[in-house]
């Protein structure tokens, strides 16, 4: 059933309601899972219901001195909204109960209370779960939807409540009620790459829609949003990218805040695009040929840090001719074809001294953004008679600047407008910079970010300058770690929470870790201050050494049943680890460095950041410092794993050797194992193969390391041994391996040595003659669930052969084209495709079914990603799709 239909059946009931919420009676969200099994996954829904500035109400969550069902209807009747979250287990049945707590839930809950239902996939479900599914699928009152991550459950849940929101809203309202503001900015779907704002965007209606014609001007290609820091440029062009989604097959938000060395610039786009640099060509054309015939929206925000790329952004123009750049910056880009618009202040209201107080006062966007900004600080802050002058005078003393507004706005909790207004004319006059060359109104808003930093306490002051040194998201132990010895660290918490109510922190959450950070003008004073901080070396250094530490925290917990949550943790201060390695390694740490790149080698393959980490160990094997034996193992090793996948690469067998021999002087075993199997693979890839030399590498490697030790990568030299077999000509010796190597996977919970060695297994059985798409199936479902792009395209490829072999010719041909499609948007065009596949597909061309394989080939190429992963994923989805 559709989230809208599902809307429709509580509206009537609820129509005729009348009560009046005062503004501490938040909407209430039941929330209804297993516990233990899905605990990451409540968490999440928490937080996501907690971004909207709704109440979360979770069986945990209360006391429990009564009766289960008696909670389950306490609970119930005091929810609006029914969230279920249901993956494998049927749940604990109570003693004399004869259904679980998990299905008299769902039965209590009143009929015409809105359901939202989420899935979670893959799953082995239980038969009663299985049961009470298929009865909530025929229940016309509940929406239904699959997802694989916590990171999509999320952005689903969020999405779909603020729909459901604006849905119940616009079917209660009468024509003459318009709100002043919507409560918050709905997210963009699961599929979209922009980011969640934090907040409703106020007065740029007509900015947006003139933004919106000009995007739709093939003839500009470029528009850059031009205006000082803190007038709303980003939260202007994400609002722009939201609203113009469905004019491009794709929209593609790419931070530039942390760069500063603008041959970056190129790589981030790519990294965001999900295109893998690979070989010796050119960034731009690689791009060109990865996006080709793809309408794309690319964002660029804050390129005010990396103007001199400009001349890039014009070649890439030459590549991407189907793209167009929404760039922010505060200066112009002044390039070819570039359309300039600039971001003025938020419109003011009339002077309060030569006019008559009335709605207008109100009604101006300054002034409601003022309000939406204090409320969100003090929910029972309203406007007044008494108090609306005085508003109106604090928004035209700041001149519409919306960061200045949000900052006073969220002084409410402590000061009253009136008594704001007198500091304002008192205090900001004293702090405008003198530089002749900054234009007035950004003086004013560095005046009102230092007059909000001058307000803090003297160690929440000394805190947010050290806090200069992060270049990203940051977690609470990292500000520990930059803290300690600091007198800010007797009350940490406090102080940071002193921030947040500034306004000078921004928090949230990432698989339940809290995560904080700042607007980019509020970072700029920040970073400045802290490079005048006599202690700023010793802080960086601190900085390093706790990502240092995170490292040897997160190794573990890459291999077995913790692998997807280590990813996203990583993933989320990544921006802090670079910035922390490059550091270290500016300073010549380079062995902590290489050490550490060493310990995520996992997540660098999963999530394509290889080639980062080969320039890393690069630099340091041409620093000129003298390198540790195992330092310069790791760099030798690493350096030639990667060019062993990028095409066009030579690699260099004497480095491998060298590697493999310094690993072992070092008695490093699984070092030596990794670097063996390197040279195994780079052997059997030789013209001709030497898979003699090769099996008996892996066969070395085999021997130094144990599961017990090492279950992961141990399990991974076994699936490379297995892939040796079939090339050897033995599938059946391999998927003897393969099948042992799956057993243990699927024991440790370990998704990736799963998926690896389910698509190895799927070409020994094809070398055999007889095809199991199920198993290239799971090898994309997994992929998908690790966020590893590349494993979509090899995964559309091991099926198109899977069908080629059984007959089906269109099928395979569409399969084809679609897997040609997904290596290209990542990259990877130019890799080999797999030997066993090749011989299908030259078969196929060989024959009287040529025309008609190359015909669906041509269509698999044209289809949408989400249409092939359909085609694959969905049972009931056709070839016309």
């Amino acid at each position: 059933m559709h989230l809208g239909d599902a809307v429709g059946v509580a509206m009537n009931a609820g129509a005729a309601a009348s009560a009046i919420r005062t503004p501490d009676q938040r909407l209430r969200i039941f929330v209804s899972s297993t516990l233990k099994e899905l605990e990451p996954e409540r968490r999440v829904a928490r937080a996501a219901i907690e971004r909207l500035r709704l109440a979360p109400v979770m069986f945990e969550l209360g006391a429990r001195p009564h009766p289960p069902q008696e909670l389950y209807r306490a609970y119930l009747e005091q929810s609006d909204v029914f969230i279920g979250i249901y993956w494998q287990q049927y749940g604990w049945i109570a003693p004399g109960e004869e259904i679980s707590g998990l299905e008299d839930e769902y039965r209590l809950a009143p009929r015409d209370m809105p359901k939202l239902i989420y899935l979670k996939q893959p799953a082995e479900r239980d038969e009663r779960l299985g049961e009470l599914l298929g009865r909530i699928r025929d229940d016309d009152t509940a929406s239904y939807t699959p997802f694989t991550t916590t990171r999509q459950l999320g952005q689903l849940i969020q999405a779909d409540l603020a729909t459901l929101l604006a849905e119940r809203f616009d079917a209660s309202r009468t024509p003459s009620q318009v709100p002043l503001a919507p409560a918050v900015a709905e997210p963009p779907p699961a599929g979209d790459h922009l980011p969640v704002p934090y907040t409703a965007a106020v007065g740029r209606e007509r900015d947006v829609a003139t933004l919106l014609d000009w995007l739709d001007d093939d003839a500009q290609r470029v528009t850059t949003l031009v205006g000082p820091g803190g007038i709303g440029k980003s939260r202007l062009a994400i609002e722009v990218a939201r609203t113009a989604r469905e004019r491009f097959d794709r929209v593609t938000f790419v931070h530039l805040e942390h760069l500063n060395d603008p041959a970056d610039v190129l790589p981030a786009i790519a990294r965001e695009l999900g295109v893998q640099i690979a070989g010796d060509r050119p960034l731009t054309e690689q791009l060109g040929v990865a996006r080709s015939g793809r309408r794309d929206l690319i964002v660029l925000d804050s390129f005010e840090q990396v103007l001199p790329a400009a001349a890039e952004i014009t070649a890439l123009l030459n590549e991407l001719t189907d793209a167009t750049f929404l760039v922010t910056s505060r200066a112009r880009l002044r390039i070819r074809g570039e359309r300039v618009f600039d971001v003025e202040p938020l419109a003011l209201p009339p002077d309060p001294g030569r006019a008559s107080f009335d709605a207008d006062f109100v009604a101006a966007p300054a002034v409601r953004l003022f309000i939406d900004r204090a409320r969100a600080a003090n929910p029972r802050f309203e406007v007044t008679a008494e108090n609306a002058e005085g508003i109106a005078r604090i928004c035209r003393a700041l001149e519409g600047v919306p960061l200045a507004i949000e900052l006073a706005a969220a002084r409410i909790r402590v000061l009253t407008p009136a008594t704001m207004l007198g500091r304002l004319d008192h205090m900001l006059p004293l702090l405008v910079t003198a530089a002749r060359d900054i234009p007035e109104r950004q003086r004013t808003i560095q005046a009102t970010v230092e007059w909000s930093i001058d307000l803090l306490s003297p160690e929440a002051r000394e805190l947010f300058v050290r806090l200069g040194v992060f270049a990203g998201d940051f977690s609470l132990d990292a500000v520990e770690a930059i803290a300690a010895r600091a007198p800010a660290a007797t009350d940490l918490l406090g102080l940071i929470l002193e921030l947040v109510d500034s306004s000078l922190l921004r928090q949230h959450e990432n698989e339940g870790v809290p995560l904080f950070s700042m607007l980019v003008p509020v970072r700029e004073i920040a970073t400045a201050r802290f490079e005048r901080e006599p202690d700023a070396a010793a802080v960086r250094r601190a900085h390093g050494d706790h990502y240092l530490r995170l490292a040897a925290e997160i190794e573990p917990l890459l291999q077995g049943a913790t692998q997807s949550v280590a990813l996203d943790r990583l993933e989320a201060e990544l921006n802090n680890v670079r910035a922390a390695y490059r550091h270290l390694i500016a300073i010549g740490s380079v062995d902590s460095v290489a050490r550490a790149v060493w310990r995520l080698f996992l997540y660098w393959w999963i999530r394509g950041q290889l080639p980062e980490a080969k320039a890393w160990m690069e630099e340091i094997l041409s620093s000129g410092v003298r390198l540790r034996e195992h330092t310069r193992a790791i760099a030798l090793g690493l350096t030639t794993w990667v060019s062993l996948w990028q095409p066009g690469m030579e690699v260099a067998v004497g480095r491998i050797e060298w590697s493999v021999t310094l690993f072992h002087a070092v008695g490093d075993r699984l070092g030596e194992a990794g670097a063996l199997t390197t040279l195994s693979i780079a052997c059997a890839a030789t013209t001709p193969p030497d898979l003699v030399r090769a099996e008996g590498l892996q066969r070395r490697a085999l021997e130094l390391i144990s599961p017990q030790e090492h279950p992961t990568y141990e399990a991974l030299f076994r699936s490379t041994l297995g892939s040796l077999l079939v090339t050897k000509g033995d599938p059946d010796g391999a998927i003897e391996i393969f099948d042992g190597v799956l057993d243990d996977a699927r024991r440790l919970g370990d998704i990736l040595v799963e998926s690896v060695t389910s698509a190895n297994s799927g070409w020994a059985w094809l070398a055999r003659g007889e095809p199991r798409p199920e198993l290239f199936t799971r090898h994309l479902e997994l992929s998908l669930q690790l966020g590893s792009d590349n494993g979509a395209g090899h995964a559309l490829e091991g099926l198109a052969a899977c069908a080629a072999a059984a007959g089906d010719i269109e099928r395979g041909g569409l399969l084809l084209g679609a897997s040609e499609t997904a290596r290209l948007r990542t990259g990877l065009v130019h890799q080999r495709s797999n030997r066993i596949f090749r011989s299908f597909v030259e078969g196929i061309l060989a024959s009287d079914r040529a025309a008609e394989f190359e015909a669906a080939r041509a269509r698999g190429r044209r289809m949408s990603r989400p249409a092939a992963l359909d085609l694959v994923l969905t049972p009931a989805a056709t070839m016309s799709s």
